[in-house]
């Protein structure tokens, strides 16, 4: 039977009828090839076939056009009693419109807050990431990017979001104070729901480390240096955002845990069951090949001004917090070559600043959360892209190809869609045709 296609719409007949009030839904979703024993079994056993209320729900929602199902959505059967099949949407932002899988397992993502970088990649993209510093700092705040000025705050900029976007596209957004009440975390989550819908809203929770509300002022007023290390905090203080996340999730909400730097976070952030886990990488490989400079240096030459400018690098990207300034020298060396040696950039696994992305892929492959995926976001430089984009090519990562997530600014991902030769090729063509007319201007 290799050459007949079997599908929910051969079953209809007179043998096999859609519930009264249903027809308009069931005919967007019985298009889905069936495998032979499958359909054969069905043939013996289906007497209705209906949708589900959600069905109903999600296409009602975004104002689908006839004869189809909204992106971003799985069409699934389930056989209930009584011959009764029926017809659900499940969200799956791995899905196009109808049912059909997207033309890559792994999704891309913008990193944006701006509409205007938004529009042309929307019907790309599976998600897209914001933060404060997103929104605030890179949109509003930046008249090159808020053209006008005519975006005035958050709301407004979230609104034209969900406007441009899609049904396909998630959309992971953040407070602006996770350590405020968590009733006023609450309130501004509904807002986003209520803005996105349930299908769309994923919220934003960071890691926060030895960051708490009372220390945070630290970080915004004089300085602005913490005067916490990031290893010397409270028991408290690292589970805040991991406790935060759970709680939304009881909530209904879908959880984006964010600040993801080194691989050793990844076990107990998966105990927060979120909806993506991520990779920082962008960062964390530039401030690795900066140490491994000055420590090589050191380690040949003995000159002390290594270490110290080491010690003034590790300060300023804090490694060392507010009050280490005078910090033993060899207490620097000995972090520094910690740091190195976890972060594998002198050896195949990490020499690419892709050694956070590899463990924390093997690790989701290992964990029982079989809906989250991985957002390996913080990308940028000719080199940063090529490489993860190798990385994906890997024998051993075939298998999670669809938990990946692609995030970064839309136009770096542009950029990486270009190369050198196209406009060599371009120059070629372009020139051909406008022989041509001169060709044929000088023969008439």
């Amino acid at each position: 039977m290799h050459n007949v296609k079997f599908t929910v719409a051969s079953l209809l007949g007179k043998d096999v009828s859609i519930l009264s009030g249903h027809e308009s839904y069931v005919k967007r979703a019985v298009h889905l090839e069936l495998p032979f024993e499958e359909f054969s079994f069905l043939s013996d056993y289906v007497k209705h076939v209906g949708v589900s209320d959600e069905f109903k729900r999600a296409v009602d929602y975004f104002k689908t056009p006839d004869g189809e199902t909204p992106a971003g959505f799985k069409i699934e059967y389930e056989l209930k009693p009584e011959g009764y099949l029926e017809i659900n949407l499940v969200r799956n932002i791995s899905y196009d419109k109808n049912g059909k899988k997207r033309p890559t397992k792994f999704i891309y993502s913008a990193d944006t807050a701006n509409p205007y970088e938004i529009e042309p990649i929307k019907d790309l993209i599976g998600n897209l990431t914001c933060n404060p510093g997103i929104i605030y700092d890179l949109f509003i705040n930046n008249p090159e990017a808020n053209v006008g000025n005519k975006f005035k705050d958050r709301n407004e900029v979230m609104a034209e979001i969900a406007r441009i976007l899609g049904p396909g596209c998630d959309i992971s957004v953040e407070v602006d104070d996770p350590f405020a009440d968590f009733s006023k975390i609450l309130e501004e989550a509904e807002y986003f729901r209520e803005l996105f819908s349930d299908y769309r809203v994923v919220m934003k929770v960071p890691h926060t480390g030895p960051v708490n509300g009372a220390n945070a002022k630290e970080l915004i007023q004089g300085d602005k240096r913490l005067s916490t290390r990031w290893n010397k905090a409270k028991t408290a203080d690292y589970l805040y955002g991991h406790n935060l996340a759970l709680k939304l999730r009881e909530h209904g909400y879908r959880v984006n845990y964010t600040l993801m730097f080194e691989p050793w976070q990844t076990g107990m952030a998966l105990q927060a069951k979120p909806y993506f886990i991520n990779s920082f990488i962008r960062q964390r490989f530039g401030v690795t090949t900066y140490i491994n400079g000055l420590l090589t240096a050191w380690q040949k030459t003995y000159d002390q001004r290594f270490l110290e400018d080491l010690r003034s690098f590790m300060l300023k990207w804090d490694f060392l917090a507010k009050g280490d300034e005078n910090i033993d020298l060899l207490e620097v060396e000995k972090i520094a070559r910690e740091t190195i040696e976890y972060r594998k950039i002198n050896e195949p696994e990490g020499f690419d600043g892709m050694d956070g992305v590899r463990h924390n892929l093997r690790m989701l492959r290992h964990s029982n959360l079989d809906d989250c995926r991985l957002i390996i976001c913080s990308i940028e430089g000719s080199r940063m892209y090529p490489e993860l984009d190798k990385l994906m090519a890997e024998p051993e990562f075939a298998d999670m190809a669809d938990r990946i997530v692609i995030t970064t600014e839309p136009s770096y991902l542009a950029q990486n869609t270009s190369a050198p030769q196209i406009v060599t090729y371009q120059r070629r063509f372009l020139n051909a045709v406008e022989n041509q007319k001169k060709n044929l201007a000088s023969a008439k």
